[in-house]
């Protein structure tokens, strides 16, 4: 006992320090969380679903994960949303490959995930999430969001171009559709966070913000100085920036709030 007490000692700074300080407990007694699976335009689609126990109707966001796949992390996110008040769903994006255990046995980024999770199937799936959710009695169908980090933010911009009824779309660090040409067709108003030191991602930002600016399409972002790209990963030591994840998930909070929850 000696032993564990002097590693808890060592380890105390570090588990009550900003890097965890948001996480929310898998088994939250506020909230119901699980494995789900809704059918795909290519068949099963499996995902991750959460939202909060009390009773009632609540507005509803598609969560995207980044080139890692499924993982804790972006789990998290989902139960942090739900905390908010939102039935939160993240679809595996890897499951017409059998799902990201078996895509992804490593937990790697993918540097194929283009490959094996092309946007149009990415939408697909995305799409089809939104109809399981509508389906659900405790969603309210009106009120739909997406929201998504590093690769999966890109996915959210292109989502947002084809599916219909969003409501919001929040991008974390990801490019713009291709061609950018195709925000004429997105619906809902877009909230993006950039890191500072991200120069390949925000070197498409001033494109981006003029070609939103000429169809008329509310797009609002903000540059976090200091931060590298996926500086909201908590679970990534070399890449999350504490202040600006915090600052980045007040705005998000506010977005979703305004638009979903009006």
């Amino acid at each position: 006992t000696g032993s564990l007490a002097a590693a808890n000692a060592l380890l105390g700074p570090f588990l009550s320090s900003p890097l965890h300080a948001a996480q929310v407990d898998p088994n939250d007694p506020e909230l119901v969380s699980g494995d789900a699976e809704y059918p795909g335009k290519a068949g099963k689609v499996f995902a991750y679903f959460t939202r909060p126990k009390a009773s009632g109707k609540f507005p509803a966001i598609i969560v995207v994960h980044a080139w890692t796949g499924m993982d804790d992390h972006i789990r998290d996110v989902a139960r942090r949303l739900a905390k908010e008040g939102y039935v939160a769903l993240v679809p595996d994006l890897l499951s017409r490959h059998g799902g990201t255990p078996k895509a992804n046995p490593k937990g790697e980024g993918l540097r194929n995930i283009d490959e094996l999770a092309p946007a149009q199937a990415v939408i697909e799936d995305s799409d089809a999430g939104f109809s399981y959710l509508k389906r659900l009695p405790e969603v309210r169908g009106d009120r739909l969001g997406i929201t998504g980090f590093c690769w999966g933010g890109s996915m959210v911009f292109a989502a947002a171009t084809q599916i219909r009824g969003l409501k919001a779309a929040v991008v974390y660090y990801g490019t713009s559709p291709r061609p950018l040409d195709l925000v004429k067709n997105i619906e809902a108003p877009v909230l993006a966070h950039y890191g500072g030191e991200d120069p390949r991602v925000n070197a498409g930002i001033p494109a981006t913000e003029e070609a939103m600016k000429k169809y008329g399409k509310p797009f609002t972002y903000k540059i976090y100085p200091g931060a590298k790209h996926a500086f909201n990963s908590d679970d990534r030591p070399a890449s999350y920036h504490p202040e600006a994840a915090k600052e980045a998930w007040t705005r998000t909070l506010e977005f979703f709030k305004t638009h979903l929850k009006a």
